[in-house]
């Protein structure tokens, strides 16, 4: 047993795991290893229920872009009323921002991040 099957050992990692089972696993799901960190992230979420709000609000917390999918609570228009109603508030209360992409995608951003909702007229 050489040193490296040791240390794979003390870490719980053994011989029959191969490299595309280590690498596809739920610890390397969030591992870049071809670029350093980002200060931020633009993260696409599909929204279904209110329960998604929470976890849209950690993402905003942790400074990160939302691209937010609101498909399936369009067919629900009183919940889907209720969540932005929701988010917006919280946007609000951590000066954020938010805006409406089209029909089925809603953009929110974290503290201190702000759309600009208006085009400028190009010059001709």
């Amino acid at each position: 047993m050489g040193i490296f099957d040791k240390l794979g050992q003390a870490f719980g990692v053994s011989k029959e795991l191969s490299i595309e089972e280590y690498m596809g696993s739920a610890e390397m799901e969030n591992v870049d290893i071809l670029n350093e960190p980002a200060d931020m992230y633009i993260k696409p979420v599909s929204i279904t229920s209110e329960a998604d709000v929470k976890l849209i609000q950690d993402e905003l917390a942790k400074k990160n872009i939302i691209l937010l999918n609101i498909d399936e609570i369009n067919k629900r228009p009183n919940t889907r009323n209720t969540i932005v109603t929701n988010l917006k508030a919280y946007i609000t209360k951590i000066n954020g921002d938010i805006a409406q992409i089209d029909e089925s995608r809603i953009i929110l951003t974290p503290t201190k991040v702000k759309i600009i909702k208006k085009r400028k007229a190009s010059k001709e």
